[in-house]
């Protein structure tokens, strides 16, 4: 089901639901202008279309007392597809790995670590980073502050796109 075969309802209820994972059924009908039952059978339709992937809670890492985020650039010796992927799961084992991204350019991967304390991210770093098979090279920025984390989508962009169609 492609992204522009989404009806104004369908679009509506996956903005909201990004916006808010916890939504009643009900309050969710309400926001999109129908009633619950085929509200709820939308949204079944959605996630089984792959539309939704899954409802999560957002976490405040600092209250766990988590407080280094740490943004690591990669590159490896080789690029060849079976090097790239065996490095994409060696991240998907690694607990401070939160998200791992495969680029363009000079840089292959960049990742997204979280670690209570800078000696523990340190550790990571030189026990098992730059001591895995094929990396070549890592560099390091540590996060000050962040102005701007939004989940999902910009659904109010994707809404004038659809507006300027014919």
């Amino acid at each position: 089901m492609p992204g522009h075969k989404l009806d104004p309802i369908d679009r509506k209820i996956l903005s909201e639901l990004q916006a808010n994972g916890r939504i009643t059924n009900v309050e969710l009908a309400r926001r999109v202008g129908i009633s619950a039952p085929p509200c709820l059978r939308r949204v079944r339709t959605l996630e089984e279309s792959g539309y939704i992937r899954g409802y999560h809670a957002d976490i405040n890492a600092r209250a766990l007392d988590f407080e280094v985020q740490v943004f690591a650039m990669v590159g490896l010796h080789s690029q060849a597809e079976v090097d790239l992927a065996a490095f994409e799961n060696r991240c998907r084992n690694w607990p401070l790995v939160r998200e791992c991204h495969m680029l363009n350019g000079e840089i292959d991967f960049i990742l997204k670590c979280v670690a209570p304390d800078l000696s523990t991210f340190q550790n990571f770093l030189t026990e098992q980073l730059t001591a895995a098979e094929n990396v070549a090279s890592v560099k390091t920025s540590l996060v000050i502050r962040c102005a701007k984390d939004e989940p999902g989508v910009p659904f109010d962009v994707l809404e004038e796109r659809l507006a300027r169609r014919p």
